[in-house]
């Protein structure tokens, strides 16, 4: 089956995602009428089974591509994408760090700064956003970026949409080491301190796991 024939799957209520090429989920060589009931059957999977699967196979994905211009991409680029992108480059080992181009965009509203609850919850983590302003996602910075690294299974194929076929685009949750009852990321704007909380202990925890693969400790 063709990823355009699979098309999309709802697997809790807020998370949908792709079956196909781009993760081997379905099995291969099961005949049209199975493979259409395994599919209607996977839909009532909740993530939190599915999560180890897409775990395994990001890893094995990002373990054969040596990534040199990384894109963060969110829906504002004032809270998570940020974040994300100055924990990485925190992470890196200073080889790894001079080696590779970090960026992050969104989708609406250039040159915004970071909420003060991003900044207060960013220091936690020893990243500082002050200075941040948002950009949006364009062809040019698509196009630069062999790693584009996103919240949702929405945005990814959004993103997948736009890019060649070689851009390897993560949903950076899958690569979230802790057991998850949803892939995506959660947006914590608009929230309260708690949420920009859980939302950064989150993509740090994933940061981390993203800086061990690509730099190739165990």
């Amino acid at each position: 089956m063709s990823e355009a024939a699979v098309g999309s799957i709802q697997s809790d209520g807020m998370d949908t995602r792709t079956v196909g090429a781009v993760d081997n989920e379905v099995p291969q060589g099961i005949p049209g009428v199975a493979g259409w009931k395994w599919l209607r059957e996977l839909r009532n999977v909740p993530s939190s089974r599915l999560h180890a699967r897409r775990r395994r196979s990001a890893q094995i994905r990002l373990g054969s591509v040596t990534p040199r211009s990384i894109l963060f991409v969110c829906h504002g680029n004032i809270c998570r994408s940020p974040f994300a992108a100055a924990a990485l480059l925190r992470s890196c080992p200073p080889d790894i760090a001079s080696g590779v181009k970090v960026a992050s965009a969104g989708f609406i509203g250039p040159d915004r700064s970071a909420p003060p609850n991003a900044l207060v919850a960013a220091s936690k983590f020893g990243v500082d956003l002050s200075t941040h302003r948002s950009a949006l996602v364009t062809s040019e910075s698509l196009r630069a970026a062999d790693l584009v690294v996103v919240m949702s299974e929405q945005q990814a194929h959004n993103i997948r949409a736009r890019v060649n076929a070689s851009t390897f685009v993560l949903v950076l949750g899958d690569l979230d080491p802790k057991p998850v009852n949803r892939r995506t990321i959660l947006d914590p704007w608009g929230q309260p301190d708690a949420a920009f909380d859980e939302s950064y202990d989150r993509i740090d925890r994933c940061v981390r796991e993203l800086v061990r693969i690509i730099s190739g400790t165990h």
